[in-house]
């Protein structure tokens, strides 16, 4: 189902503004730094977005009135062309752990910087990363490196499922640490695509 704005009651002053048309683009709230509250903002500019759950764990707590039970949810959302989230969520209900982490994911999307960092490659296309990056998620570190166009996404499939929803074609990964911990694995894969914006080159999306 299509996002409808008009029916959005907005809590917050970004979404007032996005709401009334001041903001043309989610690029120019990622670039201001503004946090985003409301996941509808998101849907407001990506309403192509896809939601993908990585993993679904059983959480359990002893209380003065006994051992309760939560499921925590691990979801990636992204509309695989340069945009992705990472989330999770807990609640007593299965359904109810994905919805508020794929809410999570939304308002933690980032906008990812692709080109062709390859030597072998260097078409200039936006089919890999345009540098080595690293990024790290509990004991789990992550470093992807440009790979030329065919080679494929050379990862677990969590990674790959990162990084397929964040429109990345083609890049050799390196892991280190318990790659088993599903929220590890995907959240340093997600802060490795996070570090592409670290610094701006020319020629790249």
């Amino acid at each position: 189902m299509a996002f409808d704005k008009s029916e959005w009651v907005p809590l917050t002053g970004l979404g007032h503004m996005v709401q009334a048309g001041e903001i043309k683009s989610i690029d120019e709230i990622l670039s201001s730094g503004k946090p985003i509250k409301e996941p509808e903002i998101v849907d407001a500019f990506l309403p192509d977005l896809v939601d993908e759950v990585l993993d679904i764990n059983m959480v359990q707590r002893m209380t003065d009135s006994g051992r309760r039970v939560k499921f925590r949810a691990v979801v990636v959302v992204g509309n695989r062309d340069g945009y992705v989230g990472f989330g999770q969520g807990k609640d007593s209900q299965v359904g109810d752990a994905i919805k508020k982490a794929i809410v999570n994911a939304k308002i933690n999307l980032i906008k990812v910087r692709r080109g062709c960092g390859s030597w072998e490659c260097g078409c200039n296309n936006p089919h890999s990363i345009p540098m080595l990056v690293t990024g790290n998620g509990g004991s789990v570190r992550v470093t992807l490196r440009p790979a030329p166009q065919g080679i494929g996404l050379v990862t677990g499939d969590i990674g790959k499922k990162v990084l397929e929803l964040a429109g990345i074609r083609d890049v050799w990964a390196q892991t280190q640490g318990q790659t088993r911990t599903t929220i590890n694995y995907a959240k340093a894969t997600f802060n490795a695509l996070k570090a592409t914006n670290m610094i701006r080159l020319g020629g790249v999306e």
